[in-house]
């Protein structure tokens, strides 16, 4: 273990699996925040459950308030248990996930309005990365985002942890599986829309959820 700007850094080439999980549950559980790595970026987050937290990942990114966090969870049958009277989120999960795609759907009851920024939905990921997953499996879900600078290089998962922002430990795995970002869809009604098109292509997406309507955003002309 060493430290650095970020707080304590484990590097998951010297430790367990388990025992990397094991501290990356105490420190969520305690109301610290964690980077780990995901699949398309590292990961800033924290317990969706604490406030406190919560306000020191949008601190520490320099997160606008209205700009809501990812849960993260383990595995496709956990997203369901939010995904309530979804058709689409279920096929999602049957068919794609996990995969390097966030899902938004309709926020349920139940959580919290200052998770979800006040909005109507809520964006999931179920990383398509077995390490990842595993880690989330131990600590339960973990409210998040990109740990990736806004401008620059990704951080590749090396020794140089000094583009990252601050957070209580770092869990470094070496370089991300995709090296292009997350797509977004948002299933929330009734039918898919393509927010972003990255990691899955449109046309997997159509494949398994049928038709998928692109938002249209009106450009003025140049006079």
């Amino acid at each position: 273990m060493t430290h650095g700007r970020s707080g304590r850094v484990l590097d998951a080439a010297v430790g367990s699996l388990e025992e990397i999980a094991e501290e990356v549950a105490r420190v969520v559980f305690t109301g610290g925040t964690v980077i780990l790595p995901n699949d398309t970026s590292y990961l800033i987050g924290c317990d969706p459950n604490d406030s406190d937290a919560i306000d020191r990942v949008y601190a520490a990114k320099g997160r606008p308030d209205n700009r809501p966090l990812t849960l993260h969870v383990a595995t496709p049958a956990e997203f369901v248990e939010y995904a309530v009277n979804n058709p689409l989120a279920l096929t999602a999960a049957k068919r794609l996930l996990p995969a390097p795609l966030i899902v938004l759907i309709r926020k349920p009851a139940f959580v919290s309005d200052e998770l979800a920024a006040g909005l109507q939905t809520l964006a999931f990921r179920v990383p398509d990365d077995s390490f990842a997953r595993a880690v989330l499996e131990r600590c339960g879900p973990i409210a998040g985002t990109t740990a990736n600078p806004p401008v620059g290089p990704r951080y590749d998962g090396g020794e140089d942890c000094s583009m990252l922002p601050p957070a209580d430990l770092v869990v470094r795995h070496g370089p991300t599986r995709y090296e292009s970002e997350s797509s977004i869809v948002d299933l929330s009604g009734s039918h898919g829309r393509l927010l972003r098109e990255g990691a899955v292509p449109e046309r997997r997406l159509a494949e398994v959820l049928g038709p998928i309507e692109r938002p249209t955003v009106k450009v003025r002309s140049a006079k």
